[in-house]
């Protein structure tokens, strides 16, 4: 059984904990029934020997097959990252999607992508990074009940990501304690505004919009003063042909969309003025967690 899940890009500046995307970047993973389990990890992760030790996507898989069959089984988990880890591209949620759906698939239960997405809020608490790594598209959701309500839009193929990568990694964890504790009645106002059009831009695809409505007055300057380059690549960023550009998640990853016909221009200027970074242009992904007989390419 081969699975891929995409990496995600969330927030997208005002929507914070609320909005997120789908890129086609993508971890794959693969179980081969095996008489004992071992595990191999490939590409991001790979020289990190804790992951070998105590593999989340492993001990979520275990979890969740036992409450499933009742038991667990041995597999050869052999996997292929290409998501970096701790960049805010939503490492964790692929690997937290993928383990749910691996565990479904082998119990012989149908796709559920709402039980999937519910069954994860045990192990990730918000919705942004999780909703569009197992519907794809762009999502506006939200948490009711200990479940995860959200809306879908498909990405068209005239718009593209160009994400430029960090070598520095920012916690969530850690980053959440950098943010005021209280915000006042008029920031309080300009996120909520901002975000609702940035949503409503999104699904009317008024692209015109989106420099604008992805402001945001919560949680990006706190973050992006950890690495205080991140400033220079919004603001060349923007200078040079992004619709937008927003810190993925916590960061350190910054997110830039732009017009399909602007993005080789986009990725040159930001090559060109941040050699030491990575810089690298994505599709959008719109189907999410997939399997091998499904893949879309």
């Amino acid at each position: 059984m081969l699975l891929r899940v995409p990496a995600t890009s969330a927030n997208l500046g005002p929507g914070f904990d609320s909005l997120g995307l789908a890129l086609e970047l993508y971890n794959y993973f693969s179980l081969k029934p095996s008489k004992f389990s071992s595990i191999q990890i490939h590409g991001e992760g790979s020289k990190n020997p804790k992951l070998r030790i105590d593999n989340v996507f492993v001990r979520i898989f275990n979890e969740q097959l036992k409450k499933l069959i009742g038991k667990t089984l041995p597999f050869k988990f052999t996997f292929e990252n290409s998501i970096p880890i701790s960049r805010g591209l939503g490492s964790s949620s692929a690997v937290i999607i993928g383990a749910i759906s691996a565990a479904f698939k082998v119990a012989q239960i149908p796709l559920d992508r709402q039980k999937i997405l519910d069954i994860a809020l045990r192990y990730e608490s918000h919705p942004d990074n999780i909703t569009p790594a197992c519907v794809g598209g762009f999502n506006a959701c939200m948490l009711s009940c200990n479940q995860v309500r959200f809306i879908k839009k498909n990405l068209p193929s005239t718009i593209e990501a160009i994400v430029v990568i960090p070598n520095q990694s920012i916690s969530t964890h850690l980053s959440r304690k950098t943010l005021p504790q209280k915000y006042s009645q008029k920031d309080a106002i300009f996120n909520l505004s901002h975000s609702t059009l940035l949503a409503s831009a999104f699904f009317e695809e008024k692209w015109d919009l989106l420099r604008e409505a992805s402001m945001d007055r919560f949680h990006q300057f706190f973050r992006m003063k950890q690495i205080p380059i991140l400033f220079e690549v919004q603001k060349t960023a923007l200078n040079n042909g992004a619709l937008m550009s927003t810190l993925s998640g916590s960061g350190s990853t910054f997110f830039n969309l732009c017009f399909k016909e602007d993005t080789q221009n986009l990725k040159k200027a930001l090559n060109d003025k941040f050699p030491r970074l990575k810089v690298l242009p994505l599709k959008f992904d719109n189907f999410g967690v997939v399997f091998d007989d499904e893949f879309k390419f």
